[in-house]
């Protein structure tokens, strides 16, 4: 982690609040936040941790780890890529952190304290509504992949990890894989042996293709069709 000056990318936070609070108001968020940057597997926010910040990610890829403490299994609750705001159900559950957050490449950040954030928040019920909107989303998909670990077999759950990270991370059949296959074993809730013979098998069958980090999905339909008959 290494600390920055530089505010500029927070214009895209200030675009977005300023359509709820004045210019003069985001000015306090401003001056309670400092610009950091994570490198891949460093923790952003900690699970069990005070929630001291809201973060802002304004580059990069981060995932929401929880780990039981019964057994320390880790679990990929959900994956996000920037520009999102993040922590806000922590923010809201004020007692600890529920989750930690961890990047899964190379991330810039915004901390802003979250007893100024809090205290705007009480003040500005429209932004409140907005920020609370935007969380609910992020904590859906993360619901939706526990329906889909609930009631899938684990070959349809590992064609949901495909499609979510097609759609919603990298945007696109081709792209570089973030993710190792232990990380995408958390996020499917199974074995890493399992994703390993999954995707060996896919790419015997032309569903992916892949060498190295770089993958592509040459046939994104018969991963549906997988995804719903699982």
């Amino acid at each position: 982690m290494s600390i920055s000056d530089s505010k500029d990318g927070f214009s895209g936070f200030r675009r977005l609040s300023t359509q709820f609070i004045s210019p003069e108001v985001f000015e306090k968020v401003e001056k309670a936040s400092v610009f950091l940057r994570f490198q891949k597997g460093e923790t952003i926010l900690k699970q069990g941790h005070a929630p001291t910040h809201i973060a802002y990610l304004q580059s990069g890829i981060v995932k929401f780890n929880f780990q039981s403490p019964e057994n320390n299994r880790n679990v990929i609750l959900t994956l996000v890529s920037a520009p999102k705001i993040l922590g806000g159900a922590n923010l809201f559950y004020k007692d600890n952190n529920l989750f930690s957050v961890v990047a899964v490449e190379d991330c810039e950040v915004f901390l802003v304290e979250s007893k100024v954030f809090y205290e705007l928040l009480k003040d500005n019920g429209n932004y409140a509504v907005m920020l609370f909107e935007l969380a609910s989303e992020m904590f859906k998909k993360s619901i939706l992949n526990f329906i889909s670990v609930a009631n899938k077999q684990k070959e349809a759950r590992i064609a949901d990890v495909f499609i979510y990270l097609s759609k919603e991370i990298y945007f696109g059949q081709s792209f570089k894989l973030s993710l190792t296959r232990k990380e995408i074993a958390e996020f499917a809730c199974c074995s890493v042996e399992n994703v390993i013979m999954t995707l060996s098998k896919w790419q015997h069958e032309g569903i992916v293709s892949f060498s190295g980090k770089n993958f592509e999905i040459t046939d994104i339909e018969k991963l549906r069709y997988i995804s719903r008959v699982g």
